[in-house]
């Protein structure tokens, strides 16, 4: 499976509403030029192209091939331009900004009080909506000014733009240390996965306090807070501590919750906290709070208030969607799950631009576990090939492994045996190359290598003992989590009961609500 290149500016202009279209046509209007104008003209074959085609475009005698770099170049500006003027685009940080802007023109034209004038509300705009880096720029501009700009509170005004620059040079400071951190974390997160035992456990601690700045809670504001809480979020995650990770994803959520101003200016880190408490509710298995807070974020995006464009959009049908199939993987609740897949293929088409590749294949193994559940092993098996068969995606490799694993086990279900000794052998070949496999996955080899020389009537006596073995990792903190990816144990449960394994899962959750 290959992915289709795409074109920057294709997929710009792709992305722009009815009206936006409609405001760039009035924006060019306004310039002045000709109907004609030849980044116009482009623009206009875009969008009727349902994929970007060069041939296609230069077949219309607009562009000679070595002007046509240029000429999108250009339209790609004009756009963002348009899109910038547009109202809904009209954020407060772009306000900000816009003041800052028009305040360093009217300082370059020597008007220095109407310039201070419009700092000064550009600078308690900019600290009310946390925007402290801009505000920063704002005091540093001030400072400028009013060195040249003489009056007679000169030294008071002094004492109190130096007061304010320090109070704002340390708090970013703060939150500039926080935000690497939280960053660092992330990129061990992506390149290592969770810790597999107490050295790496040990080695991340270090890390972690080594870095940690000190601080006064108190003394801390709104973003601050937010990055300190996400660095605590990552390490928690990466120690596979899920307590503390539902601990400060609670305390990111309700962050926002307390400041309701801080969801309209922040929508995705108020969206990113809120998958990540869920994410670790999941983990927890926690079914009440689960739901309560994915009702809480159901009813908060359906608001009026709530922002809405292209990204928030995506990110909400990503993070909604994703939890809703965890929720039914909770409750064994497969059948009744089934009707989110046609949802999602359907949502996947409308925003293919605006959710990476990663993602789509993370739900296509929510889709397959989804079938699997509900004993369609032929669908499961389909979606398992789309992952599997990606081979210019560098994903996960806990994905791709119990893809991989996954995939076997619903050709044994669905009786494919016809070429299982091959598909055994091709799993095989690839856990053996993966580095530090948890305990699970190397039971899972050793059981795979049997499986072949198994009689039918032996078969039911292999799957207790491998069951009794994996029985051993269900509590360990270091092996547990590989379950979450493939109940294994209750898909042992299944064949030695011989049940479907929906009715399994679903007798286990029934039984933790008693």
């Amino acid at each position: 499976m290959t992915r289709e290149q795409k074109d920057n500016l294709f997929v710009l202009v792709k992305s722009l509403s009815k009206s936006e279209k409609r405001q760039f046509k009035l924006y060019v209007g306004r310039l002045g030029v000709n109907e004609d104008s030849k980044f116009l003209l482009l623009f206009n074959i875009l969008d009727k192209l349902t994929k970007y085609d060069e041939a296609a475009i230069l077949k219309k005698g607009i562009v000679k091939k070595q002007q046509l770099s240029n000429l999108k170049a250009h339209l790609y500006k004009q756009i963002l331009i348009s899109l910038r003027l547009n109202p809904s685009h009209q954020d407060a940080r772009i306000q900000i900004r816009e003041q800052l802007d028009f305040a360093t023109i009217l300082y370059h034209k020597g008007l220095y009080k109407q310039s201070l004038k419009i700092l000064e509300k550009a600078k308690n705009m900019a600290i009310a909506n946390e925007e402290k880096n801009i505000a920063y720029e704002i005091v540093e501009l001030e400072k400028i000014i009013e060195s040249q700009y003489i009056t007679r509170s000169l030294s008071n005004r002094a004492d109190e733009l130096t007061i304010q620059a320090k109070a704002l040079s340390q708090q970013n400071v703060v939150a500039s240390k926080l935000s690497n951190l939280s960053l660092q974390l992330y990129g061990l997160f992506l390149k290592t996965g969770y810790v597999k035992n107490d050295a790496e456990t040990k080695r991340i601690t270090e890390y972690f306090n080594a870095r940690l700045p000190e601080y006064d809670i108190n003394d801390l504001g709104f973003r601050e807070k937010l990055w300190l809480y996400k660095a605590h979020l990552w390490y928690s995650f990466l120690t596979q501590d899920f307590l503390s990770c539902y601990k400060y994803a609670t305390k990111w959520v309700t962050l926002f919750y307390d400041n309701k101003d801080m969801i309209v200016l922040n929508p995705v880190f108020f969206l990113r906290g809120n998958h990540y408490l869920l994410e670790a509710l999941f983990y927890l298995r926690q079914h009440e709070k689960f739901k309560e807070y994915l009702n809480k974020l159901e009813t908060v995006t359906q608001e009026k208030w709530f922002p809405s464009d292209d990204n928030i959009e995506g990110l909400t049908f990503l993070y909604l969607y994703t939890n809703r199939f965890n929720l039914h993987f909770i409750e064994g609740s497969f059948n009744q799950g089934l009707p989110l897949i046609d949802e999602v293929l359907e949502q996947l088409k409308n925003y293919q631009d605006r959710i990476d590749e990663h993602h789509i294949m993370v739900f296509y193994y929510k889709i397959a576990s989804m079938y699997f559940g509900a004993g369609n092993n032929k669908g499961c098996i389909v979606y398992l090939e789309k992952i599997i068969d990606n081979k210019s995606l560098q994903m996960r490799e806990d994905l791709l492994c119990f893809s991989r694993i996954l995939n076997l086990v619903a050709h044994y279900e669905a009786g494919l045996d016809y070429n299982l000794d091959t598909l055994i052998k091709s799993t095989y070949k690839f856990l053996i190359k993966m580095e530090d496999l948890y305990e699970v996955q190397k039971e899972f080899i050793k059981f795979l290598r049997r499986l072949g020389d198994i009689y039918p009537h032996e078969v039911k006596n292999e799957f207790i003992k491998l069951h009794k073995k994996l029985k051993e990792f269900e509590e360990d903190p270091y092996q547990s989590r590989a379950f979450l990816y493939l109940d294994i144990i209750s898909w042992l449960e299944s064949k030695i009961e011989n049940k479907p394994i929906g009715q399994i899962i679903r007798g286990k959750f029934e039984k933790n609500l008693n």
